[in-house]
């Protein structure tokens, strides 16, 4: 078992590749390999399974896929210069609609290819589409909400 606090703090770019592929290699030969770090897109693009500590107790403990889309929350944004009509065929395809701006729509409970064939199929134009990815920054920030002494941008304890 290795156990690393903060291994790529103040490594250049290709030490950061050297250690996280000396990293991966060990983990792929079934070596336990566990990873303290707060270098979290770092992390993301490395490790297949999180465990996030907060005041002491473990608040996760799951595949960082699985953390990431439970984060996402299946959200959808949605830009049409069409006002109303967009919003009233997907609500009546199932999805909860909110206007975000003049011309966006957050759309949760389709997914994206149903957005665009729902919009297809009743001829309704749009402009973009794109599937909301969540970071394992966004994730790790919801899960510690209620458990930080210290709110970034607030100056107070939370």
């Amino acid at each position: 078992m290795l156990l690393l606090d903060e291994p790529f703090n103040g490594l250049d770019p290709d030490g950061i590749i050297w250690a996280r592929t000396l990293l991966r290699s060990l983990a792929a030969e079934g070596r336990s390999v566990l990873v303290s770090s707060h270098l979290m897109a770092e992390l993301e693009g490395m490790v297949g399974h999180v465990i996030v500590v907060g005041h002491g107790q473990v608040v996760a403990d799951a595949p960082v896929a699985a953390l990431l889309a439970a984060t996402a929350g299946g959200r959808t944004v949605l830009r049409s210069a069409m006002s109303e009509r967009p919003a009233d065929v997907l609500a009546a395809a199932g999805a909860t609609i909110t206007r975000t701006g003049p011309d966006t729509l957050r759309v949760v409970g389709l997914a994206s290819e149903q957005i665009v064939d729902a919009l297809a199929r009743n001829r309704v134009g749009f402009a973009a589409v794109s599937t909301h990815r969540a970071s394992l920054e966004d994730a790790y920030l919801q899960l510690t909400r209620g458990q930080v002494d210290f709110r970034a941008g607030s100056g107070a304890a939370g």
